[in-house]
């Protein structure tokens, strides 16, 4: 009897394990399918104003051809007390490049993604002292993530290169100059234009696939690594597969 009770215990306890396995199986394809169906916050319009009427104008598109060399996308959430010490060294390190170089053009866009703080009234603040062409504000509404506002800046820059900066400062702007250097070197490489590809009359950087990604490993060697973009959406798009995403 004592066996037979034994062995029914052992048997409640597999299908309660069981039962638990299959609902979280579940749970997970139901929140992929959910997430894969449920695009809304993906599609969710970007805002520009313009900053004196703070009626809403129409965002520029990556699409268009570009007016800057440089857009540094600034993605905040409730960065009122941050952002300003990030925003005074990126204008005064882009200014004094600009300064010494006429050919260089650039934009600053903040992408405020729905902050409840005065994020947005800082990055106005900052439109304000440096003009809204060289400075631009993108409102999301309310909160879609770091990823999202990082999209949408970049889908609505105008510049050649477009980078990514923290709006705590982590990563040093003149960094930027090591990306570059890459990009240019892996253009080289690739359309064999020589050491200098601005040196073709016909060459524009943007129309070269190229990413670059820096860490914020400043003091490690070799914390600098650039891909082209085929080699990036091959792993991932190899990495959602393994994950059975589509």
């Amino acid at each position: 009897m004592e066996i037979v009770i034994v062995w029914t215990m052992v048997e409640l306890l597999l299908a309660l394990i069981l039962i638990v396995a299959l609902g979280f199986v579940a749970a997970v394809f139901f929140e992929a399918h959910r997430r894969r169906h449920n695009n809304a916050h993906v599609e969710a319009p970007a805002i520009c104003e313009d900053p004196k009427s703070r009626k809403q104008v129409t965002c520029p598109s990556i699409c268009d051809p570009a007016e800057k060399y440089l857009s540094l996308i600034i993605p905040a959430f409730n960065e009122e007390l941050r952002l300003p010490v990030a925003l005074e060294e990126t204008m005064n390190y882009l200014q004094q490049r600009a300064a010494k170089d006429k050919s260089f053009s650039y934009e600053v866009v903040i992408v405020d993604d729905g902050s409840v703080d005065g994020t947005k009234r800082v990055a106005y603040e900052f439109v304000k002292k440096y003009t809204v062409d060289n400075v631009r504000v993108i409102l999301l509404g309310r909160n879609h993530g770091k990823g999202e506002a990082i999209r949408k800046g970049m889908l609505h820059s105008r510049g050649e290169l477009l980078l990514m900066l923290d709006a705590d400062g982590a990563t040093k702007v003149n960094d930027v100059e090591k990306l570059e250097k890459k990009i240019h070197a892996v253009a080289s490489e690739e359309f064999k234009f020589g050491d200098s590809p601005a040196s073709n009359s016909d060459f524009r950087i943007s129309d070269i696939p190229i990413a670059a990604f820096g860490s914020r490993a400043h003091l490690e060697e070799k914390a600098l690594a650039s891909v082209s973009l085929a080699n990036l959406f091959t792993a991932v798009f190899s990495f959602l597969l393994s994950l059975q995403v589509f």
